[in-house]
């Protein structure tokens, strides 16, 4: 390492250790953080040292982008997820969040029309069907139901389950790669409020997820039920020049 490089380091760590006692300390969720330039002026330090400090805030979770808006501090209270192809357990360590799961059911059972369809599966095929309880530092966030065909990722045990089932299906070889999914806004019915600790009806985001590996091998069917008022997902858009 360079003498530069070595100052260029040291510039980064001192600028995102002053930001994270300023959000932890001074600034509120949603409260604007300094601009660029601001930093700039207020550190003596880089546009791009600047960005890199910004950057690890936001990769913990700590700050959020609008575009045309700047940055912010985000809400302790919610998880946000980006539309990278994360596991939950990915998502909460990245939060410093401890991850858990209270296995619900797991069965072997045939695939109906549906889930056949979308694993490109023929009707009857096994599948496992899995339904967990999410937990990020103890506290319910997610009803999970999964469907897994059995002949592409061999056998399932409760073991197996009790933690990330893309590092588990990444084990057997199996590697998730990307996914089609869909987010819409929902109520939870009355066994999903329980299990989360809200009311029945609360507000909730239903992501529905089909997961791939690379040569576009189904492996993955995938139904959960997320607390509206502890996560949500962030998304950036560009508007098309005509």
């Amino acid at each position: 390492m360079t003498a530069s490089t070595g100052k260029t380091a040291f510039k980064h760590e001192a600028l995102y250790t002053a930001l994270r006692t300023e959000i932890g300390a001074t600034l509120r969720p949603h409260d604007p953080l300094p601009s660029e330039r601001e930093l700039v002026a207020r550190f003596g330090v880089s546009r791009a040292t600047v960005r890199q400090a910004v950057g690890r805030l936001e990769e913990e979770g700590l700050v959020y982008r609008s575009q045309g808006a700047g940055t912010f501090v985000a809400d302790p209270s919610t998880i946000s997820k980006s539309l990278a192809l994360t596991s939950f357990s990915e998502d909460m360590r990245s939060r410093r969040l401890t991850p858990d799961s209270r296995l619900l059911d797991l069965t072997l059972v045939p695939a109906g029309v549906t889930v056949a369809r979308d694993l490109s599966l023929s009707p009857g095929a096994e599948v496992a069907h899995v339904r967990r309880l999410r937990l990020a530092d103890g506290l319910p966030m997610c009803v999970e139901e999964v469907w897994l065909p059995t002949e592409r990722i061999g056998g399932l045990d409760a073991g197996t389950v009790a933690g990330s089932l893309y590092d588990a299906l990444a084990g057997r070889g199996v590697q998730p790669h990307h996914a089609d999914q869909v987010i819409s806004a929902t109520v939870v019915d009355a066994d999903q409020a329980a299990l989360l600790g809200v009311a029945p009806y609360s507000p909730a985001l239903r992501v529905d997820r089909i997961t791939y590996t690379e040569a576009g091998v189904a492996v993955e069917r995938a139904e959960s039920m997320y607390r509206a008022d502890r996560y949500d997902f962030r998304i950036t858009v560009t508007r098309r020049t005509p």
